[in-house]
């Protein structure tokens, strides 16, 4: 935990933002795996952890602004509990902790809530994305589990957005924290892989230098050779020279901050002339991206700027042709590059996605395109000091869309069919950093991780002939 006046300060910035009513700030519960008493690892809901800081399950926060009181609701442990956890801390003391002084039992929150529905005054929640809280708000407040999101508050998570979306140096020091476990783990990904070995080794590999570094894993890993699938998860294919390896993970450290890299690395010693020209495509890309940022410009545009220099490349080689500003305009890049620049970090890999990334990314006058593509792009707008970001653009060459384009005769004017087709096999690239909006410019985020073609090759031959 931060120390308690950071929590304070939180909690009064929120009611002030609010204005008026009760805000229910809902932590997660335990949540079985195959039977009741085998859990997955938990995890608390970011929101809950950023203003109280309880890193434990079953608790729930209620904050009043029109009486300027705190409570935290949760039980303390029977003796049978403590035969298999050990003696833990009162709710009391690790309320006083998060500078809350009043705490009552998990029975009273129906009645609060009960009282305040019936005074006619407004109850303030975040969309739930547990089922478990889904249901809570059901009983307490009578809203259908098929409804709950629409009642959401959206007063309350403009305020939460509001807050969360800068980060102050105490989060920005456990983010860097993340970023560099992160780094660590890619060099091990880089070092380690070899032909031969399959995908779950490395995997394992990496996971364990996260979990050795007193944390965990900020999102399931992603590592494998076909790296065209973006969110590939499968780790059973045996590491093939001439091929390519894709890692993107992240660690999330005790505090729960996350970070979130991807390299890209050739299985054998160097890159093949093909592969090393798209990656060099590619990272043309992401430094003009990481170039761009500062305070004031829209996300948007530096995602369409990296776009614009992925096309340019793409149209050297032969695969694209035409005006690449209109190319990039009508959305003919996403052939290559289907996903969306980057994304807000934080206590979330994601940032606050479950609270809408209309919220989160985008504004009232500034909405999500519905364009293929750059639908997909998560944050669009304004850039502020204080936003962390990720910057990762790639190229995919996906055969089963590259087939469906085709057949449908899209972008004639701006894609070379003829030519895509020699690069059904080639898989993907992407390379990702994570990056601080500073007040005139930006700044790299944790150790460097070897990203240049020549250096990456470097680690490679390294490792291989050591």
């Amino acid at each position: 935990m931060f120390d308690r006046n950071i929590y304070i300060n939180r909690r009064e910035k929120l009611k002030q933002q609010v204005g008026s009513g009760l805000i229910l700030l809902m932590g997660n519960v335990e949540s079985s795996m195959n039977y009741k008493d085998n859990w997955y690892h938990f995890r608390q809901d970011s929101s809950f952890l950023y203003f109280f800081g309880l890193d434990i399950p079953g608790l729930v926060g209620i904050i009043d602004v029109d009486e300027n009181s705190e409570i935290i609701f949760g039980d303390d442990l029977s003796m049978d509990d403590i035969v298999w956890t050990g003696p833990q801390p009162t709710i009391a003391e690790l309320a006083s902790k998060s500078g809350v002084d009043q705490v009552k039992t998990s029975r009273e929150i129906a009645t609060m809530l009960s009282g305040a529905q019936n005074g006619g005054r407004k109850i303030h929640f975040l969309p739930p994305y547990r089922p478990e809280n889904i249901i809570k708000l059901n009983a307490w407040l009578g809203i259908d589990v098929n409804s709950s999101k629409e009642f959401a508050s959206v007063e309350l998570v403009k305020a939460v957005v509001a807050q969360r979306s800068i980060k102050d140096e105490a989060e920005i020091q456990e983010i860097e924290k993340a970023v560099n476990i992160t780094a660590e783990m890619h060099n091990t990904a880089m070092k380690t892989a070899r032909e031969g070995l399959k995908e779950s080794d490395i995997t394992g590999n990496v996971h364990g230098v996260a979990v050795g570094s007193g944390g965990n894993l900020s999102f399931p890993i992603i590592l494998t050779m076909d790296g065209q699938t973006l969110h590939n998860h499968y780790h059973g294919n045996v590491l093939t020279e001439g091929r390519m390896l894709l890692c993107d993970c992240g660690a999330e450290t005790e505090t729960r901050y996350a970070g979130d890299m991807t390299r890209t690395f050739p299985v054998g010693e160097k890159f093949d002339e093909r592969q090393k020209t798209l990656y060099n495509i590619v990272l043309d890309a992401h430094e003009t991206a990481k170039a761009a940022l500062k305070p004031g410009i829209l996300f948007k545009d530096v995602h369409l700027l990296a776009c614009k220099r992925l096309a340019e490349g793409l149209k050297g080689l032969g695969l694209m042709k035409g005006d690449i500003d209109e190319a990039v305009q009508q959305g003919a890049h996403a052939l290559f590059f289907q996903c969306g620049l980057g994304h807000m970090m934080g206590l979330d890999v994601h940032d606050m996605e479950d609270l809408g990334e209309e919220y989160v990314g985008y504004t009232d006058t500034l909405l999500k395109s519905k364009q293929f593509g750059l639908k997909s792009l998560r944050l669009g707008r304004a850039l502020e000091p204080g936003f962390v970001l990720t910057v990762e653009p790639g190229i995919y060459m996906i055969p089963e869309l590259m087939d469906m384009w085709r057949a449908e005769n899209k972008f004639l004017d701006f894609i070379n069919y003829d030519e895509v087709e020699k690069f059904k096999d080639f898989g993907g690239i992407r390379v990702e950093e994570d990056l601080l909006i500073t007040e005139n410019s930006s700044r790299l985020l944790g150790e460097p991780v070897a990203i240049t073609a020549e250096a990456v090759e470097g680690i490679r031959a390294a490792s291989l002939n050591s």
